[in-house]
């Protein structure tokens, strides 16, 4: 038993000349690497990658009628994908590189705010969070965010610690990025300025946020250069957000209003595992009570954003759990002060038992991205069916067009000469939209087609009858179906014109 004390005693030694923020970040970056292109896009990465393949003035017109809060991140992944391409991999790259730098600063954070064993195990723990891989595997900005809002929180700690122009320079720049790639994100601002108010008022110290001594006009100028800091803030995200306000009713029109359960599954959703999730709180609630007055910064930026979230969906419709995703490494940081309080080899296990009960997740999180999981949509089942056997002159119809499930880019996307989209009039570059415009006249739109590729929402025996409206009258009046195929969450059928048609 001694000599594995000393054993142990010996490898934290050597580990504790590594860099904090390696370890963590090296562990992100293998987790999130693994099966990155397993799960193919899903709808939401369909809109960004539409997005991210239009020109600027194409973006531009995009974010003046839909979507405009994402609108950075689009203009962002253009740059992106004109370098590096448009496969699933490259899209997704960015994302991975943005948690693992995230979990690299997370730890430094921790360092900072509690000891060395406190930022590293909180690294850790977030590196083998199913969420972790999750939002870091997919082709939208809350990676980004979540390595912004640590950025920004580490900035603020420093430039309260050794104030300056420069260090206040800093954070302005990094909150006003997050503001840029996440609007939701900005609520961590009410954490940051209720720590700097009571920096002001009591001192860093009393704000947890251990300090050497300054005098009173010192402490008086935290506060206003962290209100000259965010003025940026508000000069870029301002419009940014009443442009978003406008559009709220098409951009969140599948949303309800915020419930009291809505919460108690909050941490399973950010998490992505319930088990997982119910572990992460259970961890934090010790590190939260060991911590004392040095848990305010990490608690308040856990739950004020929820907090205020949930109460602006309580009233409009805008709660959901994935964009909260940036506070998870703050409740990383409290737990890491918990398992920093017990023997380096049982806060190992913490973290490996915390890795194992999330696999199941992580596996099937790199089946699909779609939620629920048990509800794929097989896109690239669908596009290879269809690639299998169209010939010239073959035409293709979607139904639903206008549904979040994007059908049409997710055919377009996988397939390199899709058929000839038989029904668009106006396609959704052109309109400055997401989808596109169908013609008013189905019939006549349809004419003199000899086959039509009929793709459909959901699985159906009789896809003909699943399509509504003038464009199914079309359909069922002059085509025949000559051979359906299903796939999760797809049907496709082969239809042939009738007869003397």
């Amino acid at each position: 038993m001694g000599r594995l004390s000393e054993s142990t005693g010996a490898a934290w030694d050597r580990l504790r000349r590594v860099p904090v923020w390696l370890p963590p970040a090296l562990l992100t970056l293998a987790v999130t690497l693994t099966g990155l292109g397993s799960a193919q896009l899903w709808r939401d990465e369909l809109a960004t990658w539409s997005a991210a393949t239009r020109s600027p003035g194409d973006l531009a017109r995009l974010a003046g009628t839909i979507d405009a809060a994402t609108g950075p991140y689009y203009l962002l992944m253009h740059v992106w994908t004109a370098v590096a391409g448009d496969s699933t991999i490259a899209l997704r790259v960015p994302a991975v590189l943005a948690m693992t730098v995230a979990a690299g600063l997370l730890a430094v954070l921790g360092a900072r705010l509690v000891d060395r064993r406190g930022g590293l195990f909180a690294g850790l723990l977030f590196a083998v969070l199913p969420g972790t891989s999750r939002y870091g595997q997919e082709a939208r900005p809350y990676a980004l965010a979540t390595m912004l809002a640590v950025l920004a929180t580490l900035l603020l700690v420093t430039a309260l610690r050794r104030p300056g122009w420069a260090r206040w320079a800093g954070y302005a720049a990094a909150v006003a990025a997050l503001g840029l790639v996440h609007l939701i994100a900005l609520t961590l601002l009410a954490a940051h300025g209720l720590v700097v108010l009571l920096a002001w008022w009591r001192g860093p110290t009393a704000a947890g946020i251990a300090s050497p001594a300054h005098p009173a006009v010192e402490r008086d100028r935290r506060v206003w250069r962290w209100v000259v800091a965010v003025v940026p803030v508000a000069l870029l995200a301002g419009p940014l957000l009443l442009k978003a306000r406008t559009q709220q009713s098409r951009q969140l029109n599948w949303v309800g209003l915020a419930r009291l359960d809505d919460l108690t599954a909050l941490p399973g959703g950010v998490a992505q595992s319930s088990v997982v999730g119910g572990v992460l709180i259970g961890v934090a609630a010790l590190g939260v009570a060991r911590l004392g007055r040095r848990a305010l910064l990490p608690v308040s930026a856990v739950l004020l954003p929820v907090l205020l979230l949930f109460a602006a969906g309580a009233v409009v419709p805008l709660w959901v759990p994935r964009y909260l995703v940036f506070v998870v490494p703050f409740a990383c940081l409290l737990a890491g002060a918990a398992l920093a309080a017990v023997a380096a080899p049982a806060a190992l296990v913490v973290v490996v038992l915390a890795g194992l009960l999330g696999l199941p997740d992580q596996a099937a999180l790199r089946r699909t991205h779609e939620w629920p999981r048990s509800a794929p949509v097989d896109y690239t089942g669908v596009a290879r069916v269809i690639a299998d056997g169209q010939r010239p002159g073959d035409a293709v119809v979607y139904s639903p067009r206008h549904s979040w499930l994007f059908l049409d880019l997710g055919i377009e996307y996988h397939l390199a000469n899709p058929p000839r989209d038989v029904l668009v009039t106006e396609d959704e570059v052109r309109r400055g939209d997401l989808w596109a415009a169908e013609c008013p006249q189905p019939a006549q739109c349809l004419a003199g087609t000899p086959r039509v590729w009929l793709v459909v929402a959901g699985r159906h025996a009789e896809p003909l009858g699943a399509v509504r409206g003038a464009k199914g009258d079309a359909l069922r009046a002059d085509f025949t179906v000559t051979q359906v195929w299903q796939r999760p969450g797809l049907t496709v059928a082969l239809l042939t014109s009738r007869p003397g048609r």
